[in-house]
């Protein structure tokens, strides 16, 4: 038989999140929480009137207008996605495509290489620091030369954690040629570090968001993305029609709206980050700065940091395992409820403690 699949299909990395059934479950970075019971029961009075025989509101306007309002830009400069993915993927297919290039930092979001392959584009790998942060010397001579079409950045970076002020991103900016989209999926978690109050410095700027990860709307698949109307019509030329469904445009109609319940939960994770951060210090285990839900930890010893992640499976513990390449020894854990956060750090160190005295 022919082959059957396109040229290089089985070559793309494949994502990997594994349906956990641990009790507690830290590995996806999702709220650990459901919604605030107002909000959530909020959702479900609007679902409860939802007409399921007709199609979604195509152009999503009111959900638009609602970020629109709560951003400060204009209508024409929103876009909504089946997640932020969704719209990262539309970004690459409409300014990639044969013959192109698409750069990224790397270590960065897994899936950043699957769309830029995708659209049938060159793969640029931008250099990080040891503190997991972006050479942006580097980058920027990295950009003149390859001519990259188009530059993703994650910022706060997943799986690392580590966040970039503005003022440390503004030569990158000032340099690039093609269009920038930040995916800022954590930063809710950092709000200083947003770039969306420069934005209108820079015209090749794309700012993306989620309602996936601060507003607990995982199961939702909603992101949204804010640039010039110019930027905005061109990837709504390869969006899908009808491609967020009505249940999810009115849960994030909904959330949007009751966005101020979540403001003392997103303050708990953030303190807890915190503590949690300190405490894996004192053991000591090496814990990257965070702007995130999460905290990277990472170990000298990779077959460790595999063991570790043994472990806390056999006790009911779910954290991302990425003691092996390309992020040798490192372990992501999301961080939980205080509760949740106890029982992780005890099991940690009752794991190094009994390693430490063979």
């Amino acid at each position: 038989m022919a082959t059957l699949e396109r040229p290089g299909l089985l070559q793309l990395p494949v994502y990997h999140a594994d349906d956990s059934n641990a009790t507690i479950r830290l590995d996806a970075n999702e709220r650990t929480k459901n919604l605030p019971e107002p909000v959530r029961k909020a959702v479900v009075d609007r679902l409860s009137n939802i007409a399921f025989n007709r199609y979604p509101e195509m152009n999503m306007t009111t959900l638009k207008k609602m970020l629109a309002a709560g951003l400060g830009v204009s209508l024409e400069e929103v876009a909504i996605g089946c997640g932020s993915s969704a719209l990262l993927e539309a970004a690459c297919q409409a300014f990639g495509g044969m013959g192109r290039k698409i750069a990224y930092p790397v270590p960065s979001f897994s899936m950043y290489e699957v769309y830029v392959r995708l659209a049938d584009s060159e793969p640029v790998q931008l250099a990080m620091d040891d503190d997991f942060k972006l050479d942006v010397a580097a980058a920027i001579k990295t950009l003149a030369e390859q001519q990259p079409s188009l530059l993703l950045l994650c910022n706060p970076n997943n799986p690392t954690g580590t966040v970039m002020t503005p003022e440390e991103l503004m030569p990158l900016l000032k340099a690039a040629q093609c269009p920038v989209l930040v995916d800022e999926a954590y930063i809710e978690f950092s709000q200083e570090v947003s770039l969306l109050g420069i934005q209108q410095q820079f015209p090749n700027l794309i700012i993306m968001r989620t309602f996936s990860k601060a507003y607990g709307l995982a199961s939702a698949r909603v992101g949204y993305m804010t640039a010039r109307p110019e930027l905005v019509g061109l990837l709504e030329r390869v969006l899908l029609p009808y491609h967020v469904n009505a249940m999810s445009l009115a849960a994030a109609e909904t959330v949007f709206a009751m966005r101020a319940e979540f403001t003392a939960d997103i303050a708990e994770t953030i303190a807890e980050r915190q503590r949690m951060a300190a405490a894996l210090a004192a053991v000591p285990v090496q814990v990257y700065p965070s702007g995130t839900n999460f905290l990277f930890c990472r170990f000298k010893d990779p077959d460790e940091a595999a063991a570790l992640f043994d472990f806390l499976c056999q006790h009911d513990i779910g954290v991302r395992d990425f003691s092996r390449k390309p992020l040798l020894g490192g372990l992501r854990i999301t961080i939980g409820t205080p509760a949740e956060n106890d029982q992780v750090f005890k099991m940690i160190k009752l794991f190094l403690d009994s390693r430490r005295t063979i």
